[in-house]
Protein backbone atom coordinates (compact mmCIF):
# COMPACT_ATOMS: atom_id res chain seq x y z
CA UNK A 1 0.00 0.00 0.00
CA UNK A 2 3.05 2.19 0.24
CA UNK A 3 3.28 2.99 -3.09
CA UNK A 4 0.01 3.93 -3.33
CA UNK A 5 0.36 6.82 -0.79
CA UNK A 6 3.30 7.92 -2.13
CA UNK A 7 1.47 8.11 -5.47
CA UNK A 8 -1.31 10.34 -3.56
CA UNK A 9 1.32 12.48 -2.34
CA UNK A 10 2.48 13.21 -5.73
CA UNK A 11 -1.18 13.52 -7.08
CA UNK A 12 -1.60 16.37 -4.24
CA UNK A 13 1.17 18.36 -5.10
CA UNK A 14 0.38 17.88 -8.50
CA UNK A 15 -3.09 19.79 -8.09
CA UNK A 16 -1.51 22.31 -5.87
CA UNK A 17 0.98 23.08 -8.88
CA UNK A 18 -1.64 23.26 -11.05
CA UNK A 19 -1.95 27.05 -9.26
CA UNK A 20 1.59 27.91 -9.63
CA UNK A 21 3.18 29.27 -12.48
CA UNK A 22 4.40 26.10 -14.62
CA UNK A 23 7.88 25.45 -14.06
CA UNK A 24 10.20 22.49 -14.60
CA UNK A 25 9.41 20.97 -11.17
CA UNK A 26 5.88 21.09 -12.86
CA UNK A 27 7.23 18.72 -15.40
CA UNK A 28 9.32 16.60 -13.42
CA UNK A 29 6.45 16.18 -10.99
CA UNK A 30 4.25 14.80 -13.55
CA UNK A 31 6.91 12.41 -15.16
CA UNK A 32 7.54 11.22 -11.74
CA UNK A 33 3.95 10.70 -11.36
CA UNK A 34 3.71 8.68 -14.39
CA UNK A 35 6.36 6.50 -13.82
CA UNK A 36 5.29 5.63 -10.86
CA UNK A 37 1.95 5.08 -12.14
CA UNK A 38 3.18 2.67 -14.86
CA UNK A 39 5.50 0.83 -12.89
CA UNK A 40 2.66 0.18 -10.16
CA UNK A 41 0.40 -1.37 -12.71
CA UNK A 42 2.84 -3.26 -14.22
CA UNK A 43 4.04 -4.80 -10.76
CA UNK A 44 0.67 -5.97 -10.19
CA UNK A 45 -0.45 -7.37 -13.51
CA UNK A 46 2.78 -8.92 -14.49
CA UNK A 47 4.20 -10.84 -11.87
CA UNK A 48 7.02 -13.01 -12.55
CA UNK A 49 6.85 -16.81 -13.19
CA UNK A 50 8.44 -19.69 -12.21
CA UNK A 51 8.35 -22.97 -13.24
CA UNK A 52 10.52 -25.41 -11.73
CA UNK A 53 10.22 -29.00 -13.94
CA UNK A 54 11.73 -32.08 -12.31
CA UNK A 55 12.74 -35.03 -14.77
CA UNK A 56 10.99 -37.88 -14.03
CA UNK A 57 9.98 -37.31 -10.94
CA UNK A 58 6.96 -39.37 -9.95
CA UNK A 59 4.03 -37.91 -8.30
CA UNK A 60 4.44 -40.13 -5.20
CA UNK A 61 7.97 -38.67 -5.04
CA UNK A 62 7.24 -35.92 -2.75
CA UNK A 63 6.23 -35.88 1.00
CA UNK A 64 3.52 -34.05 0.26
CA UNK A 65 1.95 -36.46 -1.66
CA UNK A 66 2.78 -39.50 0.15
CA UNK A 67 6.46 -40.58 0.05
CA UNK A 68 7.81 -42.29 3.61
CA UNK A 69 11.09 -42.81 2.54
CA UNK A 70 12.47 -39.52 0.84
CA UNK A 71 12.83 -36.57 2.53
CA UNK A 72 11.29 -33.66 0.29
CA UNK A 73 11.14 -30.95 3.08
CA UNK A 74 11.30 -28.06 0.47
CA UNK A 75 9.05 -29.31 -1.67
CA UNK A 76 6.55 -30.13 1.16
CA UNK A 77 6.81 -26.46 2.17
CA UNK A 78 5.67 -25.50 -1.13
CA UNK A 79 2.58 -27.42 -0.52
CA UNK A 80 1.82 -25.69 2.98
CA UNK A 81 2.26 -22.60 1.56
CA UNK A 82 0.42 -22.77 -1.40
CA UNK A 83 -2.04 -24.71 -3.48
CA UNK A 84 -1.43 -28.33 -4.46
CA UNK A 85 -3.06 -30.26 -7.36
CA UNK A 86 -4.08 -34.04 -6.69
CA UNK A 87 -5.09 -34.43 -10.85
CA UNK A 88 -2.91 -32.40 -12.81
CA UNK A 89 -1.59 -34.08 -15.87
CA UNK A 90 1.97 -33.63 -17.89
CA UNK A 91 1.84 -33.93 -21.57
CA UNK A 92 2.66 -37.03 -22.16
CA UNK A 93 4.76 -40.22 -20.84
CA UNK A 94 8.13 -39.20 -21.87
CA UNK A 95 9.95 -36.14 -21.82
CA UNK A 96 10.69 -34.08 -25.09
CA UNK A 97 6.63 -34.06 -26.11
CA UNK A 98 5.36 -33.51 -22.90
CA UNK A 99 7.60 -30.03 -22.96
CA UNK A 100 6.63 -29.17 -26.69
CA UNK A 101 2.97 -30.04 -24.70
CA UNK A 102 3.88 -26.89 -22.39
CA UNK A 103 5.49 -24.68 -24.51
CA UNK A 104 3.30 -24.45 -27.35
CA UNK A 105 -0.29 -24.67 -25.26
CA UNK A 106 -1.39 -28.14 -27.27
CA UNK A 107 -2.12 -31.99 -25.97
CA UNK A 108 0.35 -34.24 -28.26
CA UNK A 109 -2.41 -34.52 -30.85
CA UNK A 110 -1.67 -31.04 -32.35
CA UNK A 111 1.88 -30.46 -30.69
CA UNK A 112 4.68 -30.44 -33.39
CA UNK A 113 7.03 -32.49 -31.13
CA UNK A 114 5.25 -35.97 -30.50
CA UNK A 115 8.34 -38.04 -29.65
CA UNK A 116 12.19 -38.60 -27.89
CA UNK A 117 13.47 -38.81 -31.81
CA UNK A 118 16.85 -37.90 -31.87
CA UNK A 119 19.65 -36.64 -34.17
CA UNK A 120 23.07 -37.30 -34.58
CA UNK A 121 25.53 -35.73 -32.90
CA UNK A 122 23.07 -34.82 -30.51
CA UNK A 123 20.15 -33.32 -30.23
CA UNK A 124 16.09 -34.53 -31.12
CA UNK A 125 13.25 -33.21 -33.13
CA UNK A 126 13.07 -29.41 -33.32
CA UNK A 127 10.01 -26.66 -33.06
CA UNK A 128 9.41 -25.23 -36.07
CA UNK A 129 9.90 -21.60 -37.06
CA UNK A 130 6.09 -21.57 -36.57
CA UNK A 131 5.89 -22.19 -33.55
CA UNK A 132 4.39 -19.81 -31.10
CA UNK A 133 6.32 -20.71 -27.49
CA UNK A 134 5.25 -19.63 -24.25
CA UNK A 135 8.64 -18.02 -23.85
CA UNK A 136 8.12 -16.19 -27.15
CA UNK A 137 4.73 -15.05 -26.16
CA UNK A 138 5.48 -13.55 -22.57
CA UNK A 139 8.86 -12.21 -24.24
CA UNK A 140 6.31 -10.10 -26.36
CA UNK A 141 5.16 -8.75 -23.15
CA UNK A 142 8.44 -7.21 -21.75
CA UNK A 143 9.08 -10.60 -19.93
CA UNK A 144 13.24 -11.28 -19.50
CA UNK A 145 13.22 -15.48 -20.24
CA UNK A 146 15.56 -18.10 -19.31
CA UNK A 147 15.87 -21.77 -18.88
CA UNK A 148 18.50 -23.70 -17.01
CA UNK A 149 18.44 -27.01 -17.41
CA UNK A 150 17.59 -30.07 -20.24
CA UNK A 151 16.16 -28.68 -23.78
CA UNK A 152 15.49 -31.40 -26.13
CA UNK A 153 13.49 -29.69 -28.84
CA UNK A 154 16.10 -28.87 -31.10
CA UNK A 155 19.59 -29.86 -32.21
CA UNK A 156 21.94 -27.06 -32.21
CA UNK A 157 21.54 -24.91 -35.09
CA UNK A 158 17.71 -26.14 -35.68
CA UNK A 159 14.66 -23.88 -35.62
CA UNK A 160 13.97 -25.18 -32.32
CA UNK A 161 17.10 -24.55 -30.19
CA UNK A 162 16.13 -22.40 -26.81
CA UNK A 163 16.85 -18.88 -28.33
CA UNK A 164 14.90 -19.34 -31.59
CA UNK A 165 12.04 -20.63 -29.39
CA UNK A 166 11.85 -17.09 -27.18
CA UNK A 167 14.82 -17.89 -24.55
CA UNK A 168 17.17 -14.91 -24.01
CA UNK A 169 19.39 -16.88 -21.97
CA UNK A 170 19.88 -20.95 -21.67
CA UNK A 171 22.40 -22.88 -20.22
CA UNK A 172 22.37 -26.88 -20.11
CA UNK A 173 21.78 -29.77 -22.39
CA UNK A 174 20.49 -29.15 -25.41
CA UNK A 175 20.33 -33.36 -25.94
CA UNK A 176 18.33 -35.09 -23.49
CA UNK A 177 19.82 -38.33 -24.67
CA UNK A 178 23.26 -36.54 -22.99
CA UNK A 179 22.06 -35.23 -20.17
CA UNK A 180 21.75 -39.51 -19.12
CA UNK A 181 25.32 -38.53 -18.28
CA UNK A 182 25.82 -36.41 -15.31
CA UNK A 183 29.51 -35.88 -15.74
CA UNK A 184 29.28 -34.72 -19.57
CA UNK A 185 32.51 -33.42 -21.60
CA UNK A 186 30.33 -30.21 -22.13
CA UNK A 187 26.99 -28.31 -21.93
CA UNK A 188 25.61 -25.34 -23.59
CA UNK A 189 25.55 -21.51 -23.26
CA UNK A 190 22.84 -20.02 -25.62
CA UNK A 191 24.33 -21.26 -29.30
CA UNK A 192 27.74 -21.71 -27.65
CA UNK A 193 29.28 -25.19 -26.34
CA UNK A 194 30.56 -25.21 -23.09
CA UNK A 195 33.55 -27.27 -22.46
CA UNK A 196 33.69 -29.20 -19.68
CA UNK A 197 37.44 -30.80 -19.94
CA UNK A 198 37.67 -31.55 -15.99
CA UNK A 199 35.23 -34.40 -16.29
CA UNK A 200 37.35 -35.68 -19.19
CA UNK A 201 39.75 -37.33 -16.26
CA UNK A 202 37.18 -37.67 -13.57
CA UNK A 203 33.80 -37.07 -12.18
CA UNK A 204 34.62 -33.42 -11.17
CA UNK A 205 31.98 -31.45 -12.82
CA UNK A 206 28.37 -32.11 -11.68
CA UNK A 207 26.12 -31.07 -13.85
CA UNK A 208 22.78 -30.63 -11.96
CA UNK A 209 25.13 -28.28 -9.69
CA UNK A 210 26.58 -26.34 -12.47
CA UNK A 211 22.94 -25.86 -14.18
CA UNK A 212 21.61 -24.73 -10.47
CA UNK A 213 24.18 -22.23 -10.45
CA UNK A 214 23.73 -20.45 -13.15
CA UNK A 215 20.13 -20.37 -12.46
CA UNK A 216 20.97 -19.02 -9.18
CA UNK A 217 22.88 -16.10 -10.70
CA UNK A 218 20.39 -15.52 -13.25
CA UNK A 219 18.11 -15.06 -10.10
CA UNK A 220 19.81 -12.95 -8.22
CA UNK A 221 20.69 -10.58 -11.17
CA UNK A 222 17.14 -9.53 -11.44
CA UNK A 223 16.46 -6.00 -10.40
CA UNK A 224 12.76 -5.53 -10.70
CA UNK A 225 12.99 -3.59 -13.96
CA UNK A 226 11.25 -6.19 -15.91
CA UNK A 227 9.32 -9.45 -14.89
CA UNK A 228 10.85 -12.50 -15.73
CA UNK A 229 10.13 -15.59 -16.54
CA UNK A 230 12.49 -18.62 -15.48
CA UNK A 231 12.02 -22.19 -16.64
CA UNK A 232 14.07 -24.76 -14.32
CA UNK A 233 14.12 -27.88 -16.68
CA UNK A 234 16.35 -29.75 -14.33
CA UNK A 235 17.85 -33.39 -14.81
CA UNK A 236 16.84 -34.60 -11.57
CA UNK A 237 16.02 -37.54 -10.82
CA UNK A 238 16.38 -39.24 -14.42
CA UNK A 239 18.30 -41.55 -15.09
CA UNK A 240 21.47 -42.44 -14.78
CA UNK A 241 21.35 -42.99 -11.26
CA UNK A 242 24.35 -40.63 -10.44
CA UNK A 243 25.04 -38.39 -7.22
CA UNK A 244 27.56 -37.20 -5.53
CA UNK A 245 28.51 -39.21 -2.68
CA UNK A 246 27.67 -36.52 -0.32
CA UNK A 247 27.06 -37.00 3.65
CA UNK A 248 23.26 -37.05 2.02
CA UNK A 249 24.13 -40.18 0.08
CA UNK A 250 25.80 -41.45 3.22
CA UNK A 251 22.46 -41.21 5.03
CA UNK A 252 20.15 -43.15 2.45
CA UNK A 253 22.80 -46.06 2.13
CA UNK A 254 22.73 -46.27 5.59
CA UNK A 255 18.99 -45.93 5.95
CA UNK A 256 18.02 -48.79 3.59
CA UNK A 257 20.52 -51.19 3.84
CA UNK A 258 20.69 -52.36 0.52
CA UNK A 259 23.05 -54.95 -0.62
CA UNK A 260 24.73 -53.42 -3.64
CA UNK A 261 23.66 -53.60 -7.50
CA UNK A 262 25.95 -56.48 -9.70
CA UNK A 263 27.17 -54.22 -12.02
CA UNK A 264 26.43 -56.86 -14.68
CA UNK A 265 23.11 -56.45 -14.33
CA UNK A 266 22.65 -52.51 -15.35
CA UNK A 267 21.44 -51.27 -18.48
CA UNK A 268 24.14 -51.00 -21.05
CA UNK A 269 23.99 -47.00 -21.52
CA UNK A 270 23.88 -46.93 -17.64
CA UNK A 271 27.49 -48.48 -17.42
CA UNK A 272 29.72 -46.11 -17.03
CA UNK A 273 27.92 -44.00 -14.23
CA UNK A 274 27.42 -48.18 -12.35
CA UNK A 275 25.65 -47.12 -8.97
CA UNK A 276 26.05 -49.94 -6.47
CA UNK A 277 23.50 -48.48 -4.20
CA UNK A 278 20.46 -47.56 -6.88
CA UNK A 279 17.77 -46.94 -4.22
CA UNK A 280 19.69 -44.30 -1.89
CA UNK A 281 21.30 -42.89 -5.38
CA UNK A 282 17.80 -42.23 -6.00
CA UNK A 283 16.48 -40.90 -2.85
CA UNK A 284 19.20 -38.31 -2.69
CA UNK A 285 18.78 -37.15 -6.38
CA UNK A 286 15.24 -36.28 -5.42
CA UNK A 287 16.96 -34.70 -2.09
CA UNK A 288 19.07 -32.69 -3.62
CA UNK A 289 16.68 -31.10 -6.67
CA UNK A 290 14.61 -30.64 -3.44
CA UNK A 291 17.24 -28.55 -1.91
CA UNK A 292 17.39 -26.35 -5.16
CA UNK A 293 13.59 -25.89 -4.66
CA UNK A 294 14.28 -24.94 -1.35
CA UNK A 295 17.20 -22.42 -2.06
CA UNK A 296 15.06 -20.90 -5.10
CA UNK A 297 12.33 -20.37 -2.44
CA UNK A 298 14.70 -18.54 -0.25
CA UNK A 299 15.94 -16.77 -2.57
CA UNK A 300 12.82 -15.09 -4.07
CA UNK A 301 11.91 -14.19 -0.32
CA UNK A 302 15.24 -12.54 0.37
CA UNK A 303 14.65 -10.05 -3.10
CA UNK A 304 11.68 -9.11 -2.01
CA UNK A 305 9.62 -10.16 -4.63
CA UNK A 306 7.33 -13.02 -3.03
CA UNK A 307 4.65 -11.28 -3.63
CA UNK A 308 4.72 -10.70 -7.23
CA UNK A 309 5.86 -13.81 -7.56
CA UNK A 310 4.27 -17.21 -9.10
CA UNK A 311 6.38 -20.33 -8.60
CA UNK A 312 5.04 -23.45 -9.92
CA UNK A 313 6.61 -27.12 -9.30
CA UNK A 314 5.41 -30.19 -11.35
CA UNK A 315 7.23 -32.98 -13.18
CA UNK A 316 7.44 -33.91 -17.12
CA UNK A 317 5.81 -37.78 -16.99
CA UNK A 318 6.11 -40.62 -14.80
CA UNK A 319 8.74 -42.52 -12.46
CA UNK A 320 11.06 -44.12 -14.29
CA UNK A 321 12.56 -47.72 -14.12
CA UNK A 322 16.45 -47.31 -15.41
CA UNK A 323 19.99 -47.91 -14.27
CA UNK A 324 18.50 -49.98 -11.30
CA UNK A 325 16.05 -47.54 -10.14
CA UNK A 326 12.98 -49.52 -8.57
CA UNK A 327 9.77 -47.00 -8.32
CA UNK A 328 8.17 -49.85 -6.24
CA UNK A 329 10.54 -49.39 -3.50
CA UNK A 330 9.62 -46.00 -3.34
CA UNK A 331 5.99 -46.10 -4.32
CA UNK A 332 7.06 -43.59 -6.58
CA UNK A 333 3.89 -43.49 -8.82
CA UNK A 334 1.96 -42.87 -5.78
CA UNK A 335 0.51 -46.63 -6.24
CA UNK A 336 -1.71 -45.69 -10.12
CA UNK A 337 -0.60 -48.09 -12.83
CA UNK A 338 1.83 -47.82 -15.11
CA UNK A 339 5.68 -45.21 -14.68
CA UNK A 340 7.22 -43.44 -17.78
CA UNK A 341 5.92 -44.39 -20.70
CA UNK A 342 2.88 -45.15 -19.76
CA UNK A 343 -0.73 -43.40 -20.51
CA UNK A 344 -2.09 -44.87 -16.99
CA UNK A 345 -2.15 -42.68 -14.82
CA UNK A 346 0.92 -43.73 -12.90
CA UNK A 347 3.23 -42.46 -16.33
CA UNK A 348 0.84 -38.93 -16.76
CA UNK A 349 -0.24 -37.61 -13.11
CA UNK A 350 2.07 -35.59 -12.08
CA UNK A 351 2.64 -33.45 -8.82
CA UNK A 352 1.45 -29.81 -9.33
CA UNK A 353 2.29 -27.21 -6.79
CA UNK A 354 1.76 -23.42 -6.98
CA UNK A 355 2.40 -20.56 -4.64
CA UNK A 356 2.22 -16.91 -4.89
CA UNK A 357 2.43 -14.92 -1.33
CA UNK A 358 -0.76 -13.39 -1.30
CA UNK A 359 -2.42 -14.61 -4.13
CA UNK A 360 -2.73 -18.23 -3.81
CA UNK A 361 -4.21 -19.25 -0.81
CA UNK A 362 -1.54 -21.38 1.63
CA UNK A 363 -2.26 -25.19 2.67
CA UNK A 364 -4.93 -25.62 0.36
CA UNK A 365 -5.66 -28.63 -2.28
CA UNK A 366 -7.65 -29.03 -5.18
CA UNK A 367 -9.31 -31.35 -7.64
CA UNK A 368 -9.18 -29.93 -10.70
CA UNK A 369 -7.75 -31.74 -13.43
CA UNK A 370 -6.16 -29.97 -15.64
CA UNK A 371 -2.52 -30.34 -17.81
CA UNK A 372 0.53 -29.43 -19.05
CA UNK A 373 -1.25 -27.36 -22.00
CA UNK A 374 -3.23 -25.22 -19.59
CA UNK A 375 -0.30 -22.96 -18.33
CA UNK A 376 0.52 -21.47 -21.83
CA UNK A 377 -3.00 -19.28 -21.47
CA UNK A 378 -2.28 -19.15 -17.78
CA UNK A 379 0.99 -17.50 -17.93
CA UNK A 380 -0.43 -15.24 -20.82
CA UNK A 381 -3.36 -14.31 -18.86
CA UNK A 382 -1.04 -12.80 -15.66
CA UNK A 383 0.91 -10.74 -18.41
CA UNK A 384 -2.00 -9.04 -19.80
CA UNK A 385 -2.22 -10.77 -22.98
CA UNK A 386 -5.11 -12.51 -24.34
CA UNK A 387 -4.72 -15.61 -26.54
CA UNK A 388 -5.28 -15.19 -30.24
CA UNK A 389 -7.76 -16.92 -32.16
CA UNK A 390 -4.68 -17.89 -34.52
CA UNK A 391 -2.69 -19.83 -31.94
CA UNK A 392 -5.53 -22.64 -31.90
CA UNK A 393 -4.13 -24.00 -28.23
CA UNK A 394 -6.07 -26.75 -26.47
CA UNK A 395 -5.18 -25.20 -22.50
CA UNK A 396 -7.66 -23.27 -20.78
CA UNK A 397 -6.37 -20.67 -17.69
CA UNK A 398 -6.46 -22.33 -14.22
CA UNK A 399 -5.79 -18.47 -12.44
CA UNK A 400 -9.62 -18.70 -11.20
CA UNK A 401 -8.51 -21.95 -9.44
CA UNK A 402 -5.50 -20.71 -8.71
CA UNK A 403 -6.84 -17.71 -6.90
CA UNK A 404 -9.88 -19.76 -4.80
CA UNK A 405 -12.37 -19.15 -7.08
CA UNK A 406 -13.10 -22.87 -8.20
CA UNK A 407 -16.66 -21.94 -9.04
CA UNK A 408 -15.56 -19.85 -12.19
CA UNK A 409 -13.29 -22.42 -13.14
CA UNK A 410 -14.52 -23.39 -17.12
CA UNK A 411 -13.19 -27.27 -17.49
CA UNK A 412 -11.99 -29.32 -20.48
CA UNK A 413 -14.62 -30.93 -22.37
CA UNK A 414 -12.01 -33.61 -22.29
CA UNK A 415 -8.02 -34.03 -22.23
CA UNK A 416 -5.85 -36.39 -24.68
CA UNK A 417 -2.62 -37.69 -24.88
CA UNK A 418 -0.72 -39.85 -27.36
CA UNK A 419 2.42 -41.90 -27.37
CA UNK A 420 4.64 -42.77 -30.00
CA UNK A 421 6.35 -45.76 -29.10
CA UNK A 422 5.79 -49.28 -27.79
CA UNK A 423 3.37 -49.49 -30.13
CA UNK A 424 1.31 -46.26 -29.88
CA UNK A 425 -1.30 -45.52 -27.58
CA UNK A 426 -4.09 -42.99 -27.14
CA UNK A 427 -6.23 -42.04 -24.05
CA UNK A 428 -9.11 -39.14 -22.82
CA UNK A 429 -9.96 -38.60 -19.68
CA UNK A 430 -13.31 -37.49 -19.74
CA UNK A 431 -15.13 -36.47 -16.32
CA UNK A 432 -14.81 -39.42 -14.30
CA UNK A 433 -14.04 -41.69 -17.49
CA UNK A 434 -10.48 -42.29 -18.06
CA UNK A 435 -10.07 -44.30 -21.87
CA UNK A 436 -6.98 -46.22 -23.28
CA UNK A 437 -6.25 -47.81 -26.54
CA UNK A 438 -2.97 -49.79 -26.94
CA UNK A 439 -1.22 -50.93 -30.29
CA UNK A 440 -2.54 -48.14 -32.21
CA UNK A 441 0.40 -48.81 -34.78
CA UNK A 442 -1.43 -52.31 -36.19
CA UNK A 443 -4.94 -51.35 -35.48
CA UNK A 444 -5.99 -47.99 -35.70
CA UNK A 445 -9.46 -49.50 -34.41
CA UNK A 446 -7.78 -51.43 -31.39
CA UNK A 447 -10.02 -51.94 -28.05
CA UNK A 448 -10.64 -49.15 -25.90
CA UNK A 449 -9.83 -49.82 -22.09
CA UNK A 450 -12.67 -48.55 -19.83
CA UNK A 451 -12.27 -46.95 -16.09
CA UNK A 452 -14.21 -44.91 -13.56
CA UNK A 453 -11.37 -42.96 -12.47
CA UNK A 454 -13.44 -41.56 -9.44
CA UNK A 455 -14.18 -45.33 -8.42
CA UNK A 456 -11.23 -46.87 -9.69
CA UNK A 457 -7.94 -44.87 -9.99
CA UNK A 458 -5.60 -47.11 -10.06
CA UNK A 459 -7.28 -48.66 -13.11
CA UNK A 460 -7.45 -51.90 -12.45
CA UNK A 461 -10.91 -52.74 -13.89
CA UNK A 462 -11.77 -52.21 -17.48
CA UNK A 463 -15.55 -51.80 -17.45
CA UNK A 464 -15.69 -51.08 -21.07
CA UNK A 465 -18.16 -54.14 -21.76
CA UNK A 466 -20.75 -52.54 -19.50
CA UNK A 467 -20.53 -49.32 -21.03
CA UNK A 468 -20.40 -49.41 -24.61
CA UNK A 469 -21.99 -45.66 -25.19
CA UNK A 470 -19.23 -44.58 -23.24
CA UNK A 471 -16.49 -46.73 -24.73
CA UNK A 472 -18.18 -45.02 -28.41
CA UNK A 473 -17.52 -41.54 -26.80
CA UNK A 474 -14.12 -41.89 -25.97
CA UNK A 475 -13.45 -43.26 -29.69
CA UNK A 476 -15.14 -40.13 -30.97
CA UNK A 477 -12.90 -38.10 -28.96
CA UNK A 478 -9.65 -39.75 -29.98
CA UNK A 479 -10.64 -39.03 -33.53
CA UNK A 480 -11.58 -35.38 -32.84
CA UNK A 481 -7.87 -34.93 -31.04
CA UNK A 482 -5.82 -36.56 -33.33
CA UNK A 483 -4.57 -34.51 -36.17
CA UNK A 484 -2.33 -36.20 -38.19
CA UNK A 485 1.31 -35.35 -38.55
CA UNK A 486 3.74 -36.89 -41.47
CA UNK A 487 6.87 -36.41 -38.91
CA UNK A 488 4.33 -38.53 -36.36
CA UNK A 489 2.97 -41.32 -37.78
CA UNK A 490 0.41 -42.65 -34.94
CA UNK A 491 -2.46 -44.90 -36.42
CA UNK A 492 -2.04 -48.13 -38.47
CA UNK A 493 -2.33 -46.44 -42.52
CA UNK A 494 -0.79 -42.73 -41.83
Amino acid sequence: MAIYGLLFWFFVNLLTMLHRKPAAPFVLLIAAFVTLTTTAGYAQQSPNIIFILADDLGYGDPGCYGQQKIKTPNIDAMATQGLRFTQFYAGTAVCAPSRASFMTGRHTGHTPVRGNQGFKPEGQFPLPDTSVTIATRLQQQGYTTADFGKWGLGYPGSTGVPTKQGFETFYGYNCQTLAHNYYPDHLWQNDTKVPLTANLSSDALYSADLIHEHAMQFLEQQTGAHPFFLFLSYTLPHAALSVPHDSVYDYYVKEFNEAPLDKDKTPHFEKAAFEPYPHAAYAAMVTRLDRYVGEVMAEVKKLGIADNTLILFSSDNGPHKEGGNDPYFFNSNGGFRGIKRDLYEGGIREPFIACWKGKIKAGTTTDYAGAFWDLFPTFLQLAGSPVTPQESIDGISIWPVLSGHPKQQPEHEYLYWEFHENGGSQAIRWHQWKGIRLNVNKDKDAPIELFNINNDPDEKNNIAALHPDIVQKMAAFMTQAHKPDKNWPLLAGE
